[in-house]
């Protein structure tokens, strides 16, 4: 952060921003509540993605379900940053049409001193994260907060996804992505979703995982313009097509920054194992 500003910015888990970015940027992120068989966790305090995944193991499904962080969870984040001599900030949060955390910040906004802007990304996942990113950049580039909050708002537009499921059951539960006309059969290939924000359309399919790298890597390509990318680990076995996509992606000269991220216990709760892809987004 700019030594000189007083905005600080607040995300929440669901960005899944890892914790050496979010320490890089200097933003705070406020953790989503994750019950498992109805025992509740505050994703990246007391349950990390290696704990979520060592439980979801034999084909044996726990429970799982996520809630926002109450407003109150969230004003003890503003008022921890207003002791740092923080007095303005934004809040970027996951879209409100998947999640009522926007709601939650704005109440907290409420019974602050600080003067906060509470931003919906209208996007999900590590494309939180990207606006985050995005958001960080221009603050420490001097702009005021109500510019900084535009960017983030804006910058959701330019923030696309492309990733598989192979445990749809975790996803019909979840009841986040629309699953119809989806199959994971031994028989059926593989279906590739992607879009932008949270509006999602089956783009390719495979049956290998060097068909489906091919396609999800492509996919990040295919404006020809330089980008930033941001791949993907759920669990262990997602591994080949994490390692599958980045190999292809550091062969192009488009690729100017790449990060990498753990699908956490908020988004693999409507994900489920065997998720495996990343975002993109032009560089400004």
């Amino acid at each position: 952060m700019n030594e000189n500003s007083t905005i600080g910015i607040v995300t929440d888990s669901a960005s899944q921003i890892p914790r050496a970015l979010a320490d890089q940027l200097d933003v705070t992120v406020v953790p989503i509540v994750v019950a498992i068989d109805g025992t509740e966790y505050r994703e990246g305090v007391d349950l990390d993605p290696d704990d979520f995944w060592a439980r979801i193991v034999g084909g044996v499904l726990p429970e799982v379900t996520t809630s926002q962080p109450s407003p109150g969870a969230i004003a003890e984040i503003y008022r921890s940053l207003e002791k740092r001599g923080i007095t303005e900030i934004v809040s970027v949060h996951v879209g409100a049409d998947v999640s009522g955390t926007v709601n939650s910040a704005m109440l907290a906004a409420d019974t602050v001193d600080a003067k906060v802007i509470v931003v919906d990304s209208g996007t999900a996942s590590f494309g939180v994260a990207a606006c985050v990113w995005e958001a960080a950049a221009v603050r420490d580039a001097g702009a005021s907060a109500e510019a900084v909050a535009d960017r983030a708002r804006a910058f959701g537009l330019h923030v696309a996804t492309t990733f598989i499921l192979q445990a749809l059951e975790f996803a019909r539960a979840g009841g986040r992505i629309d699953t119809t006309g989806l199959s994971a059969g031994p028989d059926e290939p593989i279906m590739v979703l992607g879009g932008v924000g949270t509006r999602l359309e089956v783009t390719g399919e495979g049956r290998t995982i060097d068909e489906l790298c091919e396609h999800m890597a492509d996919s990040m390509l295919a404006g020809g313009v330089p980008i930033r990318a941001a791949v993907s680990l759920a669990d262990d076995a997602t591994l080949p097509f994490t390692v599958g996509i980045e190999e292809r992606l550091r062969a192009s000269d488009l690729v100017v920054e790449m990060v990498r991220y753990r699908v956490g216990p908020s988004i693999a709760a409507h994900t489920g194992p065997g998720t495996a892809g990343g975002f993109w987004w032009p560089v400004s």
